[in-house]
């Protein structure tokens, strides 16, 4: 397959004379503050804002309808079409208003630690401070990988460009549209970072199936005995807090693909939420945001420029991105085993889902593609309180398939390898959002401690009589009344309300797996509705 550095269009950018060529983290931030980008922290660390886009746009991401992907993409909400012209006139207008800029930055790099599975990448900015933030969340290549480097898709970000919609097919001013005839991503309207980093994601579930991989949504670490565990869940729900374990290492927290070897990260960085991050209650994360990390609306003193993390004025989907490097305890190059134990983790706002649940094969796959949790404030424009919802696979808007491909390849896996699975809840507790409070940080440590260590594989259990899920009677450090949803309301009555809610949504979601097994459906809440 050619390069896409091949291309005529793209190639007249990259040799632009006043391209920057993977400048090194100083140099880098020696150009966000020349050209006021952000700000520098007391950590070293570099701040910069996003104006009114804080979180994804998921509803202006298109892929091109093209010969290449036409026949395998799962069209729908999620993926929207774009025509191939519409797409080619925005993309000559994009490339023709960034050739016009005084200073452009590029980063080569990888995506993928696993040097079988990897795809080299490259990322166009038109701020230097993007430029960092791709720098930090991909794989750095060596000056010798960089010699040999030939690009197999390009990320191209023009954040102060703005589509015409009317014009250019798109649902509003702000873009990403991904070409997989062109191998090319190109993004503009919005200056949110967290768009640079997915749509790679979104390129790497499609390209890793056809290698026989699994890409997933999930952060992962190693034990001390080589045992490896993965954290699946939507944004917000704990993966990167829970996977930065101080007695284990860090394999990455957000990213991974699941080959024939085993789990290998898809990045080289982390991108954790901020949201009243302390030294005390996350020290790796706290501890890791220093020279060369990027703060993402996160608030700043201006006198003693120190971060106030509970600060959610801008939003409260605040960001650091940083190098893995920057973790102590992390497993490198970034790949392991194949896993002994898989976490799936949801924020649950109605307060009626066990805190930690073992899930038989048939029920991991069912709640494998509900992907149920609740999306919490911040993580994409308009959301600003949990609202329940169901993302298959813990990550449908970056599926380009169908989600029956990944869980497939999945449920083929745990078979292989006899993996443990486990619904984790880390949302609420006593109530539901609003009434109740979030499970404590110290008493998920333990129950996924427990978990981890095999302490729940023997342990008695109690079948919930909503959910049918088996909940253990005992998790060490933890009070025994937590264990059990219902025994930690007041009110019981609206807890059997809300759980049969909860339990009907389920349900109602699952209808459109219209081939899944019997066994598969029947693994689903036990209260169905009349």
């Amino acid at each position: 397959m050619k390069s896409v550095e091949e291309t005529l269009l793209l190639q007249d950018l990259i040799t632009h004379k006043n391209i920057q060529n993977n400048l090194s983290v100083p140099q880098l931030v020696e150009k966000i503050l020349s050209r006021n980008e952000g700000m520098l922290t007391a950590t070293g660390a570099v701040q910069a804002t996003t104006g009114k886009y804080t979180g994804r746009s998921p509803k202006d991401k298109f892929i091109v309808k093209d010969e290449i992907c036409e026949n395998f993409i799962d069209w729908g909400h999620v993926n929207q079409a774009i025509d191939e012209n519409k797409f080619e006139q925005l993309y000559e207008k994009v490339i023709a208003y960034l050739k016009d800029k005084n200073e452009l930055y590029s980063f080569k790099g990888f995506a993928g630690a696993d040097k079988k599975h990897r795809l080299p990448i490259q990322v166009i900015n038109e701020y230097a401070w993007h430029n960092l933030f791709a720098r930090q969340l991909f794989i750095t290549p060596t000056e010798e990988e960089l010699n040999t480097h030939r690009s197999e898709f390009t990320v191209v970000s023009a954040p102060t460009y703005k589509a015409d919609p009317k014009v250019d097919g798109t649902n509003s001013e702000t873009f990403i549209l991904v070409s997989f005839k062109r191998r090319v991503v190109l993004i503009g309207g919005t200056e949110y970072a967290g768009e640079i980093k997915k749509s790679i994601f979104s390129v790497m579930n499609y390209l890793l199936p056809q290698k026989e991989v699994l890409p997933m949504h999930c952060s992962a670490n190693v034990g001390q005995e080589g045992d490896v565990a993965l954290f699946f869940g939507l944004s917000g729900t704990g993966k990167t807090t829970l996977s930065a374990d101080p007695y284990r290492r860090l394999i990455g927290d957000d990213e991974h693909g699941w080959s024939p070897n085993g789990v290998f990260n898809i990045e080289g960085g982390c991108y954790a939420k901020c949201i009243s991050l302390s030294q005390e209650k996350e020290p790796q994360i706290f501890n890791a945001i220093r020279f060369g990390s990027v703060l993402e609306n996160v608030i700043i003193n201006t006198k003693s420029r120190l971060p106030d993390y509970d600060d959610t004025s801008l939003t409260e989907n605040t960001r650091a991105a940083y190098p893995l490097e920057n973790i102590d305890n992390i497993v490198s190059p970034s790949v392991a085993g194949h896993p002994n134990t898989i976490i799936f983790l949801t924020a649950d706002a109605s307060g009626t889902l066990p805190p930690i649940s073992k899930l038989t094969k048939e029920q991991a796959m069912y709640h494998f593609l509900s992907g149920y949790t609740s999306k919490l404030a911040g993580t994409e424009r308009g959301v600003t309180e949990p609202q329940a919802t169901f993302s298959a696979c813990f990550g449908s808007p970056f599926l380009p398939l169908a989600p029956s491909a990944y869980a497939k390849m999945l449920g083929e896996k745990i078979d292989q390898f006899n993996t443990n699975v486990f619904l984790v809840n880390t949302g609420w507790t006593g109530g539901s959002y609003g009434v109740g409070r979030r499970m404590k940080l110290s008493y998920t440590r333990a129950m996924v401690h427990s978990a981890l260590e095999g302490e729940l594989n023997t342990v008695e259990t109690v079948k919930d009589d909503v959910f049918g899920l088996e909940i253990p009677m005992h998790v060490p450090g933890v009070p025994d009344e937590v264990l059990v949803p219902k025994n930690t309301w007041a009110n019981k009555s609206a807890y059997d309300e809300a759980a049969k809610s909860l339990a009907i949504k389920f349900h109602n979601n699952f209808k459109k797996f219209t081939q899944a097994s019997d066994d598969i459906v029947q693994a689903g809440p036990l209260y169905k509705p009349e």
